[in-house]
């Protein structure tokens, strides 16, 4: 300014602009880390597609499983805000309905013969 005072109002809203995106950062990762479990079952129901494309459709179901079950044992040992969208009606209902499903799916990939053997 004309008197030699200096104008701070600018470096104010410099810092406020970085403190505003430094949060919007530590936000994204927060989201990614509570949803992590999530995309962890995610990549091994992913396996167990591609496995079931090419031709190997009873390891693929016992991935699917698998992954069915580990998704029951995330949403039994982890705190309800970090599951994430493994979280979708009561945990009871939840564990109980993921394990049934693993299972299933498991007993059926082992129970099954394979096409083509004697």
């Amino acid at each position: 300014m004309a008197d030699g005072v200096e104008d701070t109002s600018g470096g104010a809203a410099h810092a406020d602009a970085d403190r505003v995106e430094s949060i919007r950062r530590a936000r994204k990762v927060y989201g990614f880390i509570v949803d992590l479990p999530y995309y962890i079952v995610l990549a091994v129901i992913a396996v167990a597609a591609l496995l079931v494309l090419i031709d190997r459709w009873r390891r693929g179901a016992f991935v699917f499983g698998a992954a069915m079950l580990l998704g029951a044992v995330f949403r039994a040992f982890l705190p309800a805000n970090r599951t994430g969208l493994l979280q979708v009606r009561s945990r009871a209902f939840d564990i109980s309905a993921m394990a049934v499903l693993g299972g299933s799916v498991l007993w059926l990939a082992t129970s099954i013969d394979s096409l083509g053997t004697a």
